[in-house]
């Protein structure tokens, strides 16, 4: 992956232009939605340069990554968004500030011990699968996790994430979108502090947007295709 300075303040630019399009369309104010620089594969270097342009939310999906990059850029916040395992859960704790990632199990027990171990709390989000084939709590399951969750030392339970079935065209996540709102509202009822609600990426983040999301995770629209 190469791509210049000026590129990606170009293509932040673009983003954001977007973000506030969308929200004006839904009535929003955009500065209620996050940009979380999906970071996966990119140097350390491009990832600096969106720090500096005021992007300090970066997701990262792998550990190792997530490692190497938080020593190189300390001003960010650190967004994981991978699959949490019980072996790296340990890792997670000490360097990220949220976690996208949460279906519980033993891997989501041991990141909220060590955290709590390391005197910090995790913003957490309930990753939810729309699809029954990918990661994540099945929606009928997202309230009793949350319930179970609400109180356990070394997390705070903050919102819900999502990667809908891929759209052939933006308007195809609208409904996954839709149903996910209505969800965070039916958790938020029950739990006041449960309000984010990350979804969209790169090709239907305004659609997201539109539909009420608070956090987009965009990768290929800020640094550019994947090598």
């Amino acid at each position: 992956m190469h791509i210049s300075r000026a590129q990606l303040l170009d293509n932040l630019a673009a983003v954001r232009g977007g973000i506030e399009r969308a929200a004006d369309r839904a009535g929003r104010d955009p500065a209620d939605v996050t940009i979380v620089a999906v970071a996966k594969t990119v140097p350390a270097e491009p990832v600096a340069w969106i720090v500096q342009a005021g992007i300090r939310d970066i997701g990262e999906n792998h550990v190792r990554e997530l490692r190497e990059k938080s020593a190189s850029v300390p001003d960010a916040i650190w967004h994981f968004v991978g699959t949490l395992q019980s072996h790296t859960a340990h890792h997670v704790a000490a360097l990220a500030t949220v976690v996208q990632s949460v279906v519980g199990g033993r891997a989501t027990e041991r990141l909220a011990r060590r955290a709590a171990e390391a005197g910090r709390t995790l913003e957490a989000l309930v990753e939810v699968d729309l699809t029954a084939e990918r990661a994540g709590v099945p929606p009928q399951g997202v309230l009793t996790l949350v319930d179970r969750l609400v109180g356990v030392e070394g997390l705070r339970v903050v919102g819900l994430m999502t990667l809908p079935p891929i759209p052939d065209t933006p308007e195809d996540a609208r409904p996954s979108f839709a149903f996910m709102r209505e969800l965070r509202d039916r958790v938020h009822e029950k739990h006041p502090n449960v309000l984010a609600l990350s979804m969209g990426m790169s090709l239907d983040y305004e659609v997201a947007v539109e539909e009420g999301a608070t956090m987009v995770r965009i990768g290929t629209a800020l640094f550019g295709p994947r090598t």
